[in-house]
């Protein structure tokens, strides 16, 4: 068994496929290591539309465009695989922005969740798994 995480889509396309190196959540993980990721069923298109103008504030020209990001989205599987290396805490008190470990990509932080810092993330052939809650497990045959 491999642990997976699920994602909303498109921060998934985002973290696979266009390099976002922090996966934003509100709850905390001990678990360092290799998972596997995993696109979620659902999205709106609020969520779309949110997460493209995030993905513009952080990369600016080199953001994809709408159609590009539309392109790489899948659904109820598994997308990728990453290793999670460090968890950022939230950052409560504006002074602490400027508190990051080096090398952390803090513009794809949102500095009221954890941040999920992301290595040697890369796309796997799609294959379709229910997804759930927090980490889960995969057989390793589908890893």
């Amino acid at each position: 068994m491999i642990p997976a995480l699920s994602l909303r889509q498109p921060w998934g396309a985002l973290v696979v496929h266009f390099g976002k190196p922090i996966e934003n959540r509100r709850w905390n993980t001990s678990f360092r290591g290799s998972f596997l990721i995993h696109a979620a069923k659902g999205m709106t298109r609020l969520e779309f539309d949110e997460a493209l103008e995030f993905a513009r504030a952080a990369l600016g020209d080199k953001c994809p465009s709408e159609a590009e990001l539309r392109a790489t989205l899948q659904f109820g599987g598994i997308i990728g695989r990453a290793r999670l290396v460090e968890v950022v805490p939230p950052q409560t008190n504006l002074s602490l922005v400027d508190d990051y470990p080096p090398g952390i990509d803090r513009r794809w932080h949102m500095p009221s969740q954890y941040g999920f810092v992301l290595a040697d993330v890369e796309p796997i052939v799609f294959r379709p798994w229910r997804g759930q809650l927090g980490f889960f497990d995969v057989d390793m045959e589908v890893a």
